[in-house]
């Protein structure tokens, strides 16, 4: 294979990473923008007390039928203790206050602070809230319930624990909300029971709603971080940066959730449903998105319910599955999700005997260079017969450099004369780039790895690798600063596995193939250490097989 494809091809490589670290992914658009209402601008309309046939996927629901806070009323808030987390819920709304994630602190420090899920403060509104809104509640703000239950505690083994909340209002529904804690499970259970105590049909609707500050920094690669939902059995992740940009989708939907860099909150219907999700950001830069259910009617005596349950926890892919109704779809790795999944499954097997995600990465590492082996022996066994070839080449460049018809002739000659694939070397190196960039995805994205340690400095394999805590800034280096041994090291071998593989004729490509592993030196110091060990040893891998290569006889 000619060297300019060689390089052209690991030239459209590093275009390709340097493209996946500056910038994300593309998201889903969305099916319709809506226009945006100032908050407080708009009156609620008034939903008629009359049976309102239902079209699904087209209903129109008014934009302020939304409950609101009781400023007069007095809030109890409920603590909930489980072995997975520390909760905190409100009277008013009913909603959560705070949510701590017991297994997952902020850093690496054993007395690190632990995850925070609720990042609202407490006048930006409710985190997450689920309600069955008329125009009473809209215009009155009626959402204080009762509970005679002000803390809730759960101990491994212990059976499942129910919160109820109850409340009655203006227009005579008697709402009931139940919510049910489990003690080795993230999910909560929530039951809506809604009945109709007054003299005339009363008209609402099921909504739900989620509001969360986004991250000001992400700090994985890869990760969304925003609203997102499953519509129509899809994941469709709502990008959203302005608050002149509210997107809004209908379609069946399965459940809506907010996403971080490790973690999701989430809405789970119990079976997927029509609806409309809107989603915007707000003046004050916090992301809502509001799902809402065709409206019903509920004539005198007459009761309706409805079943949800809640996450709140890890995007740990075999957690979510569990959950139900297609969550483990918000663990996405877009493209290579079909590679990617397999092997992160695969990763984790291989954790579970060896304990050690380091471990684990060369495992696997030794186990894909395994399966390509072939591929890439064939590989640079062509490129060593393509060097033979170079003396000649050179000649048929110079005779025929004013006629380039000829000169493709005579090297297809050539090559078919000393039976040898220009493309020999060129197509095992296209086949594995997919599993690279699904192991990309994955090492520098998955909560397994957050905070997994490896050995010496290496304590958290989701982050760089730094020897020392420097006291001054390193160019090109993100912070924390300190000396990336497992980088350097990584350069080191792709040095040294350049000088081995068979150099170009043309002197400028050999300088430029040379000056690769200070490219990707560069590149990688502020990668996931878990991605540089893969690369360090895949690296170390091909420099054996490129060694075995080059000792055998001609």
């Amino acid at each position: 294979m000619e060297k300019r494809t060689i390089l052209a091809l690991v030239l459209s490589f590093i275009v390709l990473i340097t493209w996946t670290y500056l910038f994300e992914p593309s998201q889903q658009d969305t099916a319709r923008k809506e226009p945006v209402h100032q908050q407080g601008t708009e009156s609620v309309p008034v939903v008629p007390e009359t049976s309102i046939p239902v079209h699904p996927g087209h209903f129109e629901v008014p934009d302020n039928i939304t409950a609101g806070l009781t400023p007069k009323a007095d809030e109890v808030e409920i603590n909930v203790d489980t072995p997975l987390y520390r909760a905190v819920f409100s009277n008013v709304g009913p909603s959560i206050r705070s949510f701590k994630l017991k297994k997952y602190g902020k850093t690496i420090d054993p007395d690190s602070p632990l995850i925070e899920l609720v990042n609202l403060k407490k006048d930006e509104g409710d985190f997450l809230l689920i309600s069955f809104e008329t125009n009473a509640t809209g215009q009155n703000g009626i959402n204080v319930f009762q509970t005679d239950l002000n803390n809730i505690q759960l101990g491994p083994g212990s059976l499942p624990k129910d919160l109820v909340f109850r409340s009655r209002s203006i227009d005579g529904l008697l709402c009931e909300q139940t919510f049910r804690f489990y003690p080795d499970q993230y999910k909560i259970d929530l039951k809506i029971d809604v009945r109709n105590q007054s003299d005339r049909p009363v008209t609402g609707i099921f909504g739900t709603n989620i509001k969360a500050m986004p991250l000001k920094k992400k700090k994985s690669y890869y990760s969304f971080s925003g609203l997102a939902l499953l519509l129509n059995n899809k994941l469709k992740e709502v990008k959203i940066k302005k608050p002149a940009d509210p997107k809004t989708l209908s379609g069946q939907i399965g459940w809506v959730a907010y996403e971080n860099d490790f973690f999701i909150s989430s809405i789970i219907l119990d079976q997927s449903s029509d609806g409309i999700f809107k989603g915007q950001m707000l003046k004050s830069g916090i992301l809502e998105g509001r799902y809402i259910e065709p409206p019903v009617v509920l004539r005198p005596s007459e009761n309706i319910d409805e079943s949800y349950s809640l996450y709140l926890g890890p995007r740990d892919l075999g957690i979510l599955k569990k959950v139900g109704n297609n969550l483990e779809k918000a663990v996405n790795f877009g493209w290579t999700d079909v590679i990617a999944k397999p092997l992160l499954h695969l990763l984790r097997f291989f954790n579970q005997y060896i304990n050690n995600y380091g471990l684990s990465i060369i495992l696997i590492t030794f186990l894909i260079k395994t399966l390509f082996w072939p591929l890439t022996d064939k590989s640079y066994k062509s490129m060593k017969d393509m060097k033979k070839l170079q003396p000649m080449m050179a000649k048929l460049r110079e005779k025929y450099k004013n006629d380039k018809v000829q000169l493709n002739k005579e090297m297809m000659g050539l090559y078919k004369t000393y039976k040898i694939n220009p493309m020999g070397g060129c197509l095992p190196m296209i086949i594995q780039i997919p599993v690279f960039f699904a192991l990309f995805r994955i090492l520098g994205s998955a909560i397994e790895l957050r905070h997994a340690p490896f050995f010496l400095w290496i304590n958290d394999l989701s982050a760089p690798d730094r020897l020392f805590n420097l006291p001054f800034k390193i160019p090109f280096m993100k912070p924390p600063y300190g000396i990336p041994v497992l980088t350097l090291l990584m350069g080191a071998s792709m040095f040294l596995q350049q000088k081995m593989t068979p150099t170009p004729g043309d002197p400028a490509q050999a300088k430029i193939m040379m000056f690769l592993p200070v490219i990707f030196t560069f590149m990688f110091i502020n990668f996931p250490s878990g991605l540089v060990l893969y690369w360090l040893v895949n690296n170390i891998l091909s420099i054996g097989q490129q060694y075995r290569i080059n000792k055998r006889p001609s």
